[in-house]
């Protein structure tokens, strides 16, 4: 019974890893599409978004998703973007 169970939590784990990574990029079109829009932050906004942006993207890019969506959805905060 044990082992059923881990199995199925390591599949759940494997499976939700690519979840994570089809959202980063989601994210990352939002804040680009945002930030075409020029929105009314401040120079300092928008350097800590685009600094944001460009962490979530190295994030995504080495597997770490769950950092990546932190610092993604920090940046589309800023940006008051759902």
């Amino acid at each position: 019974m044990k082992l059923r169970h881990f199995i199925v939590m390591l599949c759940l784990l494997i499976f939700s890893s690519g979840a994570y990574a089809y959202r980063c990029t989601i994210d990352m079109r939002k804040i680009d599409e945002a930030l075409a829009k020029k929105p009314a932050i401040t120079e300092t906004q928008e350097a800590e978004v685009r600094k944001l942006r460009a962490e979530g993207e190295t994030l995504h890019n080495k597997g770490k998703h769950t950092e990546a969506l932190e610092a993604l959805h920090r940046a589309l905060e800023i940006l008051d973007v759902q």
